[in-house]
């Protein structure tokens, strides 16, 4: 009897997770005679919802749903329409999208409402504005699931001259760097729009912003909680012909500015307002140096007045350093409640292995 012939050993058998959920097998090529000698695609076994907010697009949105579309061919697809005036919900009905509403202005308030209706393994957020690379979602997907991270934040590396406007490209590194030294230093590019998430990231998130400054509380939230997070450098373009931003320098720069300036409050009380009641201490001493030596040499206090004034600051130091001192105890209580909020759900991919295992 001839020896049986061995069945060859995988000759890969330490395949790196990232490349092999990366990879794609387009379902236009199957040959449905051939499609059981076809690798599956590992990402297809996940619920993706991608999530793109909206506001005056027609013009782009139909080539964001097209994108998403070929690149993530087994995820669902959502277009929230935010009173757009012109014919945005219907070119994403046109091209495939499930189209939704909601009436707060703002797109804080349609993350708000994305992640409170739809239920997904993990979520994809891109702008409606064709100016992020929908083939990168494959990668930051991939990598959600084999390094079981919270967020992936696609760091935008533009590819034309018009892709950022006069100004942002500042704005956007003085912000993060503010945000860097307040939180830690983790993002190079807090303000993009592409995110990919884990469902216990959207369902512990509490979303209070209403603008843009959304992007800076979600960065917020995963630092202040020290979640498992990542960043991948994706392609950034210019807006289509015919397209606008909707962003204003300005305006919507100040008021990220203050988003940060809030949240460093609400989360770092003893830090926020120790410094300010360490300001008005040395605004103290520096008012009642002259009236001691004054009084150390004449025995008078010819200033009384001032003298009030220093007082009066020394208490209002000491009642900041206070008031920081019994938030920073209510804000630990607060974390703990976010951290169980948080810890309720099941880390990416979990249930999949426990089949897997089972």
């Amino acid at each position: 009897m001839d020896a049986m012939q061995a069945i060859p050993a995988d000759p890969s058998p330490d395949r790196d997770p990232v490349r092999d959920l990366d990879r794609h097998i387009d379902p236009v090529s199957i040959v449905p005679g051939d499609v059981w000698d076809a690798e599956p695609d590992p990402i297809a076994r996940y619920r993706i919802a991608v999530l793109v907010p909206c506001y005056n697009e027609e013009t782009a949105i139909a080539k964001v749903v097209a994108d998403f579309r070929a690149a993530l061919p087994y995820a669902a697809i959502y277009v929230y329409d935010n009173n757009s005036r012109d014919r945005t919900a219907e070119m994403a009905t046109a091209a495939g999208a499930a189209v939704r509403h909601e009436r707060h202005q703002g797109k804080g308030h349609v993350v708000r409402r994305m992640f409170s209706d739809i239920e997904a393994d993990a979520y994809v957020l891109v702008d409606g504005d064709a100016t992020y690379d929908a083939p990168s979602a494959r990668t930051m997907i991939a990598r959600l699931f084999a390094e079981r991270l919270d967020m992936v934040v696609g760091a935008r590396v533009d590819r034309e001259q018009a892709a950022y406007r006069r100004g942002h490209r500042l704005g956007n590194r003085l912000l993060t760097g503010f945000v860097a030294n307040v939180f830690g230093d983790t993002f190079k590019d807090i303000l993009s729009g592409y995110r990919v998430f884990s469902r216990r990231f959207v369902k512990s998130f509490p979303a209070l912003s209403g603008g843009f400054e959304i992007e800076t509380e979600l960065t917020a939230h995963a630092l202040v909680l020290e979640l498992p997070v990542a960043e991948v450098d994706t392609p950034y373009y210019a807006r289509q012909a015919g397209s606008q931003s909707k962003l204003n320098t300005w305006r919507d720069g100040i008021r990220i500015l203050g988003t940060i300036v809030k949240l460093y409050r609400s989360e770092r009380p003893l830090g926020f307002f120790g410094a300010i009641g360490i300001s008005l201490a040395i605004m103290s001493v520096g008012i009642a140096m002259p009236i001691f030596v004054t009084y150390l040499a004449e025995g008078v206090v010819p200033r009384l007045p001032t003298a009030v004034l220093s007082t009066g600051l020394m208490l209002m130091a000491a009642l900041a350093i206070t008031c920081g001192l019994v938030l920073d105890t209510v804000t630990r209580g607060r974390r703990e409640i976010k951290r169980l909020a948080y810890l309720s759900h099941r880390p990416p991919g979990d249930e999949f292995e426990r089949r897997d295992c089972a």
